[in-house]
């Protein structure tokens, strides 16, 4: 028998237990391949335009990079302790560490160089579809080409290359400090099995879940005005972060334990098959995994979080858009709304004109406001706000001692909370007036440029020119005194509109209603994409971690199974258990991540869009759907496992 037979009768043997490992490793490079061939393509660039998209993208694929290497040099960890019992058997048949050495990187180079080439086959094919699906998200209007990258495939072999040599290293490492006793003494010793739990792992337990549950309640208050100061607001992100971490390493450590060995209890000892197969393995197993199961969840929490933000942002670019600039076009002045309008004339497009003088104008709302801690305006009792008059508005039913106020929608909604009724104060320059409050509205009667984030105030029309002279000088200027907003009559001739509006070159401070869309639709789509196929990647490989580690946990309880089998249970019998087992192995880390990731994004989510519950239960639902899978393909390797042990 020689060296090169015991190769591949090893590689045919083991290739069985590698398939998920080497499905992982085609994607991974698939996808690296792909993204750094979106960096080097010139068409990213000058199709996006102000969007540097090479630069993320490559900002992207180091971050790629970090989570495909953690995750090879993770699962070669899992498969050479797996084969160390056949390592020792090398040894004691003679045969060198330096042999055995020289045999598993054979192997090891003929899987992975074999899986990187499909890979990178695969991410070229690929490649022009990943740049269709990014031009669709971003809006971009370009043909997506296919493109061979010699720049992409030299960077993906260094990188690939540099994970092999310290994949290497490892198994190196490994062989050279073991005896051939602790070889077969490695998969036997891993596992952390306690009949009983002592009160320091009860009091753990409950710390877990008290920490985790305080981290959600200050999460809640982040952003309500409790912490009026900034130093004091990253001081409670610190703690809520540290909270949330170390409440879920308990939780994994202790709190399963606990929780389940309660049930335990409750039932007297006295535990179903199905409870032995599932409670019984998860509340000793997750103690052991406590730090993987923690950064597992953090993580996936983190992907869940970041790319709910940013669906959130491309879900309510419209809104938002809207919020913004009220009209399809907006100018300050009025020759240059005059030249657009003479351009919209001369092409026949119908419009509808809406003219407003605003007033910039100081107002006390100190009996108005919830939130006297609040910090998103620096001051408590008054801002400087534009006023217009109900004629201007389009409202008719004010009286002279009241006021209503439009626009007060997003974050300033959540950092400022006003009463829908109370009484406010005009302050003008030489003399002041009260005015009751008498609603809030959504809609915007100004550009963001007029009011910023400020709610619009809208008075009676005696009480308007009355307070005409006694504007704020310090942000009353020529360009903020006229308000022109454009609208055109027929919706199917807005995009031909906007091109006039383009080619005149016009900026800030005149907008276009749908050049802000598209514009926000395209950065945030790019953000969107990268955070997507990042927190894909991430999925993949964490789902395959846990799958690798049942296969270790069936292979060790296949002697269980054989002696339940000839007790007479039934291979459905043990088969349901496993399934609450996998359920609960897979379900618990997904739904701890989910519960951080709804917390985290709630109390931010407004600086972000106007929308919060579609768009993170999107995200949430396809994110599962993707994180079953691995837990059904861990119940069908258990089937099989099962199957045999008989």
């Amino acid at each position: 028998m020689n060296l090169n037979y015991l190769i591949f009768r090893n590689l045919k043997k083991n290739i069985k237990n590698y398939y998920l490992y080497v499905f992982a490793l085609i994607f991974s490079v698939a996808l690296y391949f792909s993204f750094v061939t979106l960096q080097y393509d010139p068409a990213l660039d000058e199709a996006a335009g102000s969007i540097k998209g090479g630069a993320a993208i490559g900002a992207a694929s180091v971050l790629l990079v970090a989570i495909v290497a953690t995750f090879l040099l993770y699962a070669n960890t899992i498969f050479i302790k797996r084969r160390s019992k056949e390592i020792g058997l090398f040894q004691l048949i003679g045969l060198t560490k330096g042999k055995i050495f020289q045999i598993l990187s054979a192997e090891n180079l003929i899987l992975y160089f074999g899986s990187m080439i499909v890979g990178i086959a695969s991410g070229f094919a690929a490649s022009r579809l990943v740049l269709m699906i990014l031009f669709k998200i971003t809006g971009v209007q370009a043909i997506a080409s296919l493109r061979f990258s010699t720049e992409a495939l030299i960077q993906t072999v260094i990188v690939f290359v540099a994970i092999y040599a310290l994949i290497m290293i490892m198994n190196y490492t490994f062989i050279k400090r073991q005896s051939i006793l602790s070889l077969f003494r490695v998969t036997s010793s891993t596992q952390q099995r306690v009949q009983k739990m002592s009160w320091w792992e009860i009091i753990m337990g409950l710390l877990g879940l008290i920490l985790i549950l305080l981290g959600y309640y200050v999460s809640t208050l982040l952003f309500s005005g409790t912490f009026s100061e900034m130093n004091m607001l990253m001081l409670m992100m610190i703690f809520i972060l540290g909270s949330v971490i170390v409440g879920t390493y308990l939780f994994y450590k202790g709190s399963v334990s606990f929780i389940f060995n309660a049930i335990r209890k409750n039932r007297k000892g006295y535990l179903s098959i199905n409870e032995v197969l599932s409670l019984s393995s998860i509340m000793f197993r997750m103690k052991s995994n406590a730090l993987l199961l923690t950064i597992i969840t953090t993580v996936s929490a983190l992907a869940i979080g970041l790319l709910s933000l940013s669906y959130i942002s491309y879900y309510s670019a419209g809104t938002v858009a809207k919020q913004s600039v009220p009209n399809d076009f907006s100018f300050a002045k009025v020759e240059v709304k005059d030249a657009f309008i003479a351009e919209l004339n001369s092409n026949q497009i119908a419009y509808k004109e809406i003219y407003r003088e605003p007033i910039m104008i100081d107002m006390d709302i100190s009996q108005v406001i919830l939130n006297k801690g609040s910090i998103a305006i620096g001051m408590n009792d008054k801002f400087t706000t534009p006023m217009i008059s109900e004629t201007q508005a389009g409202i008719k039913d004010l009286e002279p001692g009241e006021v209503l106020f439009t626009g007060y929608t997003g974050a300033i909604s959540s950092f400022m909370p006003l009463k829908e009724t109370g009484e406010v104060k005009l302050l003008g320059t030489n003399k002041s007036l009260p005015l009751h409050l008498v609603g809030i509205e959504k809609e915007t009667l100004l550009s963001s440029f007029y009011s910023g984030v400020i709610p619009v105030a809208v008075v009676d029309d005696t009480v308007y020119e009355d307070f005409r002279e006694e504007f704020n000088p310090d942000y009353q200027d020529e360009y903020r005194s006229t308000y022109y907003g454009i609208d055109i009559t027929d919706r199917s001739e807005v995009s031909v509109a906007n091109d006039i509006f383009r080619e005149q070159g016009l900026e800030i401070p005149n907008y276009s209603q749908l050049d802000m869309r598209l514009t926000q639709q395209e950065n945030i789509g790019l953000i969107m994409f990268i955070v997507g196929f990042l927190g894909l990647t991430f999925l993949i490989t964490s789902g395959c971690i846990l799958y690798f580690k049942q296969m270790d946990e069936s292979e060790e309880e296949r002697s269980n199974y054989t002696i339940l089998r000839k007790l007479g249970f039934t291979q459905g019998n043990l088969l349901r258990g496993i399934q609450f087992k996998q359920l609960f192995n897979f379900g618990i880390p997904l739904v701890v991540g989910l519960c951080h990731s709804y917390f985290a994004v709630k109390s931010g989510w407004f600086f972000f869009g106007t929308e919060l519950l579609t768009p993170m239960i999107m995200v949430m639902i396809v994110y599962t759907g993707l994180y079953s899978i691995f837990g059904i393909l861990s119940v069908l390797y258990y089937k099989k496992v099962i199957k045999e042990s008989l």
